[in-house]
């Protein structure tokens, strides 16, 4: 039996974002300001840079660890069960949510995704208001929204996080996700070629570096911000800072907007490509 007409659609909306990606043509102040972060961190000693990156991969595999450990992440996957429950009742694991269609599996992860996109809309507001505490843990609460996203699309989608590969993997779903556009492809297509050169989906035998200098962009994004924020925070309007709370809210979606759209796009692609290797 082929795909349905749903899922060939959902593989075709896939395929031309892919083409989309392909496409990208970064404007000459892009390829400038990324030259400029490059030259910059460049004039800094290897063996600090070798650091950098590997503090924040350390950080990166601390959080997503924490966040797959907590009661309020398994709190989360029995809803996700639950969900999956009131579409066929013998669902009993995470692998079992496989069985249900791709419309069905898009409902249940939208209600991840609109409720974590609107967690980092307030989160952000809060972090506008430009008190010192909300404003030093922005960076690491945006960082657990949205990884523990990416973990719910996951599982939603049938796949556990607790194994070497699917850990690493969903880490990789996160940085690529936070790339600049005109980068993303590369990490898209690196994600397929592991997809295609893996037969055993438990061991992770590929690089297990995180960030790299081209991820530079984001963090520095993110102290921009927080200067901005600092900056307008004492612009009130009728006490409140509105335009701080505002910058901080729409600058946390905009990134969980881009996070969500493409993990679900490659846990999708996941789903899809299991179910034609069945069906073949």
């Amino acid at each position: 039996m082929p795909l349905t007409d749903r899922e060939e659609m959902v593989l075709n909306e896939i395929r031309n974002w892919e083409s989309s990606l392909r496409e990208w043509e970064p404007n000459d102040f892009q390829i400038t300001y990324e030259k400029f972060l490059q030259q910059s961190f460049s004039l800094l000693p290897e063996k600090v840079q070798r650091q950098f990156f590997s503090v924040i991969d350390s950080w990166l595999f601390y959080l997503h660890s924490m966040i797959q450990g907590s009661q309020l992440q398994m709190d989360a996957k029995e809803r996700i069960l639950s969900s999956g429950r009131i579409f066929q009742k013998d669902i009993a694991n995470i692998e079992d949510l496989k069985k249900l269609s791709i419309e069905q599996l898009q409902y249940i992860a939208e209600q991840q995704i609109a409720r974590h996109r609107l967690y980092s809309f307030a989160q952000g507001g809060l972090a506008g208001t430009g008190g010192p505490l909300l404003l030093s843990t922005d960076i690491p609460a945006i960082a657990v929204i949205n990884l523990r996203v990416v973990q719910l699309i996951a599982m939603t989608y049938g796949v556990e996080v607790n194994t070497p590969f699917e850990m690493m993997t969903s880490l990789k779903v996160f940085h690529t996700a936070t790339l600049p556009p005109r980068l993303q492809s590369g990490g898209w297509f690196a994600l397929m070629e592991e997809l295609e050169s893996h037969e055993d989906y438990y061991f992770y035998e590929g690089n297990e570096e995180i960030t790299d200098i081209s991820w530079l962009e984001q963090p520095v994004q993110q102290l921009m911000k927080a200067l901005i924020i600092t900056l307008f925070r004492h612009k009130r309007i009728q006490g409140i800072p509105l335009v701080s709370m505002a910058i901080g809210a729409g600058s946390n979606y905009q990134l969980t907007r881009k996070v969500t759209d493409l993990a679900h796009k490659y846990y999708q692609l996941r789903y899809l490509r299991e179910k034609e290797e069945f069906i073949g």
